[in-house]
């Protein structure tokens, strides 16, 4: 199997499951809020639709084998999986790419999603595989 079809198809299930409460949220409230009201609004639909998740809990960064004191706190962690960045911005840009491949190295995870609530006319996810 090609790199391309293996990052179509890792947690592909989860993905699309977290993704229809993406677009429920953008549906409901739209564009123009700050990331802040996205992120809880997306809390209640998860749990709406039992999906388990994690929002901002602190996860340790080494370097070269030491633990630093500076944490890192994910918007959400889905099914202990997926890494999701949330965005509210007119358009993401290769400095949001970098961060979240950077917390997928750092966490040992395979798939991040950057979500964009701040674009119009629909909300965009970005698929980050590493």
């Amino acid at each position: 199997m090609n790199s391309e079809a293996e990052n179509r198809l890792l947690l592909k299930e989860e993905s699309f499951l977290i993704q229809g409460a993406i677009f429920e949220v953008y549906r409901e409230l739209g564009c123009g809020f700050v990331e802040a009201v996205y992120q809880e609004a997306l809390a209640k639909e998860f749990s709406l639709r039992n999906i388990p998740f994690k929002a901002q809990s602190e996860m340790t960064i080494a370097y070269k084998g030491i633990i630093l004191n500076q944490v890192y706190r994910p918007d959400f962690v889905c099914y202990e999986k997926i890494i999701l960045e949330l965005k509210a911005v007119k358009e993401t840009v290769e400095e949001h790419k970098a961060q979240l491949h950077n917390y997928l190295k750092v966490t040992k995870l395979h798939l991040g999603l950057l979500v964009n609530f701040g674009h119009y006319p629909r909300a965009t996810v970005e698929r980050i595989v590493l």
